[in-house]
Formats: structure tokens, C-alpha cells, sequence
């Protein structure tokens, strides 16, 4: 119920930082909306990316010290499952630059 209210509660916050980005009329300040809202975006993201990359790391090294023989097999799902996880914070760029250089709303 907790993980529930925390993702409704996170999902609104979102929503609601990304209305920013289109508040105003004028170009100047909604590119100026917009690159507040791209860079907490990508805060958002870099945090997230960061805490997941700790978490799979602190899990890669228990299993290791719980099991010598499979350390191989661990590093290379380790690698494996930090690349994917990386790969979210290249999307949350991917978009953010997108929406900074090729934003079809800015007249």
C-alpha cells in the first residue's frame, strides 16, 4: 500500500512540475519554464539512476560474499543490470534535450 502512495504521490508531483514548462504565452519565458523543468527532470532521473546502480551493486557484493564460485556470473549480471539501468538516465537526456532544442510549443 506504501510503494502505492509513494508512485501516485510521486506520479502527481511530475505532472505537476512538468506543467511549468508550458505555463506561459511568451517564448522567452516558456523556454525559460522549460529548462527548469529539464533540469529537475534529469535531477529526478540521475537520483533515481543512482540509487538503483547503489542498490545492485550492494546486492552483486552480498551475493559474491555469500558465494565465491558464482562471482563470475554475478559480475557479468551486475554489468549487465547497470548498463539497462544507466540507459534511463539517457533517455531522461535524450527527452530533456529534445524538448530544449526541438520543442514543437515554442512559436
Amino acid at each position: 500500500m506504501r510503494k502505492v502512495l509513494l508512485t501516485a504521490l510521486n506520479t502527481v508531483a511530475l505532472l505537476s512540475i512538468a506543467s511549468l514548462a508550458f505555463a506561459s504565452d511568451a517564448a522567452p519565458e516558456v523556454l525559460s519554464n522549460i529548462m527548469w523543468a529539464c533540469g529537475i527532470g534529469m535531477a529526478i532521473a540521475a537520483a533515481g539512476c543512482g540509487i538503483g546502480q547503489g542498490l545492485g551493486l550492494k546486492a552483486a557484493c552480498e551475493g559474491t560474499a555469500r558465494n565465491p564460485e558464482a562471482a563470475g556470473k554475478i559480475q557479468t549480471m551486475l554489468i549487465l543490470g547497470l548498463a539497462f539501468v544507466e540507459s534511463l538516465a539517457i533517455y531522461a537526456l535524450v527527452v530533456c534535450l529534445l524538448l530544449l532544442f526541438a520543442n514543437p510549443f515554442v512559436g
